[in-house]
């Protein structure tokens, strides 16, 4: 019962805040309606379509925040994951890739571009002298550094029409579906 309100305490702030235009996903939803499809059987299509496009909408956004800093949304990822690794900012490249579900030779490829932009620097492993390690550089730490900041505030501005509440809320489902998806291996 506690749910039911709070979700209908969301729509009624969301019928509040927005226009009363009919948006691309529920243009679609309309469209297979005409068709003779229930409304019942389109909710879950209504709910994955708002994602994807959200995906987009929101990626747009995020890009111009790279491209502001002179990244790409690949360079940021590989940055971001570094740091967060911690001091002294070092991971193995199949660690690298095991993150960020790409093949080696692509973050070979990547790699290389970023030692290029003096961003990351290949040391090597004391534990396997056949190996190297990724580490990020001073001027890699800056830069990230940098960027998570801005990167931080812009996601927080995009959310900002949502309380705390709703995003927990809002979270709490996402991670329930996301639970619920066959894991890809």
């Amino acid at each position: 019962m506690q749910e039911r309100k709070q979700i209908a305490n969301i729509n009624n702030s969301t019928n509040n805040s927005t226009n009363s235009s009919t948006d691309a996903v529920e243009q679609i939803i309309q469209q297979w309606q005409a068709q003779g499809f229930a409304d019942e059987q389109l909710t879950a299509m209504q709910t994955i379509g708002r994602i994807k496009r959200l995906e987009v909408l929101l990626m747009r956004q995020l890009t111009i925040t790279y491209k502001a800093h002179q990244l790409t949304q690949w360079e940021f990822d590989v940055l971001a994951t570094l740091r967060r690794a911690g001091e002294p900012f070092i991971l193995s490249p199949t660690a690298l890739f095991a993150s960020m579900m790409v093949t080696s030779g692509t973050m070979t490829n990547r790699l290389q571009h970023l030692q290029e932009k003096a961003l990351i620097q290949r040391i090597e492993n004391p534990e396997d002298k056949r190996s190297l390690l990724v580490q990020l550089t001073d001027k890699g730490v800056a830069v990230i550094d940098k960027v998570v900041v801005a990167h931080i505030e812009l996601e927080n501005q995009l959310l900002s029409a949502m309380s705390q509440e709703e995003l927990t809320i809002l979270n709490t489902l996402l991670k329930k579906v996301e639970a619920n998806l066959p894991k890809s291996e």
